[in-house]
């Protein structure tokens, strides 16, 4: 079953080879990038249809209009500009805390479950991480990406110290296994959803 599983993603990554070259190319892209109006405009009939879309078609004429007057700085002209000191700082410590939040090292105890038990929690991590990119999606207009942060993180450390205690307890208790998996779910949820 596990071959099966693991060539199950293979299935959408055919279907998109397959169906991309038949989608229109973006119409921001070829106004803005190519500066092709007419094979924007071709695209915007592709996507919404016969009509006037010259609302559209100015839409993006005003973004170009922005990126053109905006000056791209390169890294060191980034890091040595003041206003952008607090915007470096935040972004650095997000990546710092993402690379060591412990993402990876939290599946480590399934090395202690029977060899046939692994390919279902393996399954049940990604279908957490399924439902954790749809939590976020539907959660960040609601309540910022502040709050998802700072949640993730705390329920995050709350879910380790749990994972901590279980494990030092699983040569105890044979459910003890079983609620470290619901535990590594959970952090996975978490991770997702806020981080």
């Amino acid at each position: 079953l596990w071959p099966w599983l693991l060539a199950s993603s293979g299935l959408s990554a055919l279907v998109q080879l397959v169906t991309l070259p038949f989608f229109p190319d973006s119409p921001s892209y070829l106004l803005i990038q190519k500066g092709n109006e007419e094979a924007c405009r071709k695209a915007i009939r592709k996507l919404w249809g016969e009509g006037d879309h010259q609302a559209e078609i100015d839409d993006i004429m005003k973004e170009k209009g922005a990126m053109t007057s905006t000056k791209t700085l390169r890294v060191l002209e980034v890091i040595k500009e003041r206003s952008l000191r607090w915007q470096l700082y935040v972004l650095m410590t997000v990546m710092t805390t993402l690379q060591l939040c412990g993402i990876n090292a939290v599946e480590c105890p399934l090395s202690k479950f029977e060899e046939y038990l692994i390919p279902y929690v393996s399954l049940g991590i990604g279908l957490c991480e399924c439902l954790s990119s749809i939590l976020c999606s539907t959660l960040i207009d609601r309540f910022g990406r502040k709050v998802l942060l700072w949640g993730g993180y705390t329920l995050m450390c709350s879910v380790l110290a749990l994972l901590t205690m279980t494990l030092s307890l699983q040569h105890r208790f044979f459910w003890m296994h079983y609620f470290s998996v619901i535990l590594i779910f959970l952090f996975v949820v978490f991770y997702g959803s806020g981080p």
